[in-house]
């Protein structure tokens, strides 16, 4: 008896919980907040308000939402896989463009940034390539910015690199990097360095040095299709450059490497047994039997962190090298002249490069602002260049080859 009066007061007390437990569920499911509060987006679209919401939510017109999102979706993705372009830093003089250019003001636009500096032959041999690509897709939103970033000295000058681009016909923007602060932004190493910039505004692609042209166009087209696909707009067709000025070099057939005359950037390639001594004048004599690939000098010359310069009033270079094309990084202030012997014998028209001239049985070349000089054009093998030279103050900083 007693047991079946304990369980039927288990059982009321049960019930009451129960009881309480339902009042309590009642009470707070009427005070949740009900759809015209928070209810989900996927939510408010079935309804009759959607279009109002759609434009509180930060901006973005109906027809742009769902875009919104995906595009959102695909830079967090990206994000994942790619960096971020650096922006422009440290930038002193604007050519072809003002100084509101900016990476971050080009998004929706590709870009291509190439690092270069105009005394540069690896960059010069690129230019072809770069303006069939600036003409033929600027209207489809490709943006060429070339960063100049100066290997000498004097390629810091304004008027010095605003000169170059208009010799090369350079219609895109130019900035010029003096102090490499986008150079280090970029954590470049090289001249020529080309780096392609998507939409949204991530680093895709990027190739070092010359050649890769075919496959650089095709990563251009690849990211404008990128581009008109998310505009709604129809695909680029392929029509890969095919640039009527480009220089054909066989780089296996290139025997002697870049070299320099400024004990800044000297690389061991220097045959005088004085050496390259920083800010010294000495009086250098060329010996009787040369090296291949080292360069000889002869008279007096002051060696300086970017060049040698010739002091006297007449001076000798002596260069045994091995390849087609003999170019020479060289300046002078004053002017200077000067005679150029192949294998001792003064070069005809055949064998001349673009700046020397057949003037009196002679071939001169006549030096004045500080640029690269073509000296050789004739066939790939070795050959004994000689430099004679008048007029002092003459500087040398480099010889390059193709």
């Amino acid at each position: 008896m007693k047991k079946t009066n304990v369980i039927k007061n288990k059982n009321i007390i049960l019930i009451i919980l129960l009881v309480v437990i339902a009042g309590s569920i009642y009470y707070l499911n009427s005070q949740k907040a009900g759809p015209s509060d928070f209810e989900p987006v996927e939510q408010l679209k079935q309804t009759e308000d959607v279009v109002d919401i759609e434009k509180q939510i930060e901006g973005i017109p109906k027809a742009a939402f769902s875009e919104y999102i995906k595009d959102d979706k695909a830079i967090k993705q990206k994000s994942m896989l790619y960096q971020e372009a650096p922006e422009l830093r440290g930038i002193e003089g604007y050519i072809n463009t003002d100084s509101d250019i900016k990476i971050q003001s080009l998004k929706g636009k590709v870009v291509l940034v190439d690092f270069w500096t105009y005394t540069c032959i690896n960059c010069i041999r690129t230019f072809p390539y770069l303006k069939n690509w600036d003409e033929k897709y600027r209207d489809d939103g490709l943006v060429i910015i070339g960063v100049h970033t100066p290997e000498f000295e004097f390629e810091k000058k304004y008027e010095n690199v605003k000169s170059a681009v208009e010799k090369y016909e350079l219609k895109y923007p130019t900035v010029q990097d003096n102090n490499y602060a986008t150079w280090r932004a970029y954590k470049n190493r090289f001249w020529p360095h080309k780096y392609l910039i998507d939409i949204d505004g991530f680093i895709r692609y990027d190739h070092i040095g010359e050649g890769g042209y075919e496959e650089t166009e095709q990563v251009i087209l690849e990211l404008l299709n990128e581009k008109m696909e998310r505009e709604g707009q129809g695909k680029i067709e392929e029509d890969m450059a095919k640039p009527s000025d480009v220089v054909d070099v066989e780089y296996r057939k290139i025997g002697t490497p870049e070299i320099y005359l400024g004990y800044g950037f000297a690389r061991g390639n220097f045959g005088n047994k004085e050496g390259l001594q920083p800010n010294q004048i000495i009086d250098y004599k060329i010996p009787l039997i040369v090296k291949p690939n080292k360069v000889y000098l002869e008279g007096k010359w002051k060696v300086n962190k970017d060049d040698s310069e010739l002091i006297s009033e007449e001076g000798r270079i002596v260069l045994g090298y091995d390849a087609k094309v003999v170019n020479v990084v060289v300046g002078s202030d004053t002017g200077s002249e000067v005679e150029v012997f192949v294998d001792t014998n003064t070069l005809d028209e055949s064998k001349i490069g673009a700046d020397v001239k057949i003037i009196d049985d002679k071939s001169i070349a006549t030096i004045k602002e500080e640029r690269l000089y073509n000296l050789v054009d004739y066939e790939y093998g070795p050959g004994l260049l000689e430099l004679r030279i008048k007029g002092k103050g003459f500087k040398i900083n480099a010889f390059t080859f193709g």
